[in-house]
């Protein structure tokens, strides 16, 4: 009964129109209600203790930093770079955009952000170079889904706060499947790429390279900063959000010059504006994880896939089905918020790392950016591009597919994630 009362009232909110966060206190209201506990104060208190979390401070911050890069030329600098090393190859500009794609996300954490930023750089270029354009934008898209997945990735920062769970430990654990789905995207490429341009008009000359990598290393330093700060206990990942903000903003006005003073607080607008959606969102569900904890449903989800429990492998295997098909109908981070706080007590009393869970969930989310009819990601490109929605999704289908194989690798071998996990910890 509590089961039904939570979904019945979290999807029949959605399906009325009300906005996630608001639906996300319905629902925690309708089970006060089921379990005769309502309470007014223990709202109030849930959603000012969601938003007052210092780990979740990281959000605006990363948020900033991908506007500071963007508008401070590091962004460019970085595909100055991938073009100098790959661009003279057939479908040179894949490459660059995978790689593009692979480093940036490795700084700002924002699927979205990223996408946006990589195909507003690279869309034109690849327009010019006469490449197929929705297949291109594809590829861009299905690129901007590792941000999610690698540190300083914003839902995994959201997945730790809600589940309980060490962020610092998250970041660790998604950097190889990161990895792996840039490599899945560059083998994809080269499979469907054999029609597209020769390359730039430049061949590989090791000077140019090489003073692309002058001017960009200011750029691709951040990352290693960021990751390797971390993961030597010099800073929190709150503290690294920090970091990557006044070194953004130092580099853009000082080395770069191409950041106006001026244009600062403008940025720093837009970034507090989605940052504050997600804090809201994350506060809304503090308030229905709470009520799921006291309404024991974890407990009951584990008896509705207790036929499941005794085969870990069986059991990711089925959750992850269910995450792909919810990810279809919900965004990345309103799916983070109502089923991690379930899922993970799941995983736990079947014996699987909630840390492997972790990235392999936020993963499964990530491609359902790419799948409509939500598909955020994919609406982004599409308008970047001005492109047709129905033409850049026929061009993400090779790269969907790509990932999602990867996806279902990884979850019939876990070591693949745990095992370089345990190495970079």
């Amino acid at each position: 009964m509590t089961i039904a009362t939570f979904l019945f009232s979290l999807l029949g909110a959605m399906a009325l129109g009300a906005p996630i966060a608001f639906s996300l206190l319905i629902c925690g209201v309708a089970l006060m209600l089921q379990m005769d506990n309502f309470d007014t104060q223990i709202v109030a208190q849930n959603l000012l203790e969601g938003a007052n979390n210092y780990p979740l401070m990281a959000v605006p911050f990363f948020m900033l930093t991908g506007e500071l890069m963007n508008a401070g030329g590091l962004s460019q600098r970085i595909v100055e770079v991938a073009d100098a090393l790959v661009g003279h190859v057939r479908g040179g500009l894949g490459y660059v955009a995978i790689i593009t794609a692979a480093v940036v996300a490795s700084i700002s954490g924002s699927a979205v952000a990223d996408t946006a930023a990589v195909a507003a750089l690279l869309i034109p270029m690849m327009r010019n170079a006469g490449y197929n354009v929705p297949r291109s934008a594809g590829l861009i898209a299905s690129a901007g889904c590792i941000a999610p997945v690698v540190p300083p990735s914003i839902p995994l920062v959201v997945f730790g706060v809600t589940t309980q769970l060490s962020i610092t430990k998250l970041f660790m654990t998604g950097i190889f499947p990161g990895f792996l789905m840039a490599l899945t995207l560059a083998t994809t490429w080269w499979i469907v790429a054999k029609k597209e341009p020769g390359g730039s008009q430049h061949a590989f000359a090791l000077g140019r390279f090489l003073t692309a990598l002058r001017n960009g290393v200011w750029a691709l330093v951040l990352p290693f900063v960021i990751i390797g700060g971390m993961k030597a206990g010099v800073f929190t990942p709150t503290e690294a959000a920090v970091v990557a903000v006044f070194y953004s903003l130092f580099t853009g006005l000082f080395v770069y010059r191409e950041l106006d003073y001026r244009k600062v607080p403008e940025l720093m607008l837009a970034a507090l504006k989605t940052s504050s959606t997600i804090m809201f969102l994350v506060a809304c569900a503090m308030v229905s994880a709470w009520l799921i904890t006291v309404a024991d449903i974890p407990a009951q989800t584990v008896a509705l896939l207790q036929p499941f429990m005794d085969s870990p492998i069986l059991l990711m295997f089925v959750i992850t089905v269910l995450v792909i098909i919810v990810g279809t109908a919900l965004d990345l981070m309103p799916t983070v918020l109502i089923l991690g706080p379930i899922l993970v007590p799941v995983v736990k009393l079947a014996g699987i790392d909630p840390y492997y869970f972790g990235v392999l969930f936020i993963m499964n989310n990530a491609i359902g950016l790419l799948t409509p009819p939500v598909g955020t990601v994919l609406n982004v490109v599409a308008g970047v591009s001005k492109e047709k929605l129905d033409d850049v999704i026929k061009g993400v289908w090779p790269f969907l597919v790509a990932e999602t194989a990867l996806m279902f690798l990884l979850v019939f071998f876990p070591k693949l994630v745990t095992v370089p996990a345990k190495w970079l910890m």
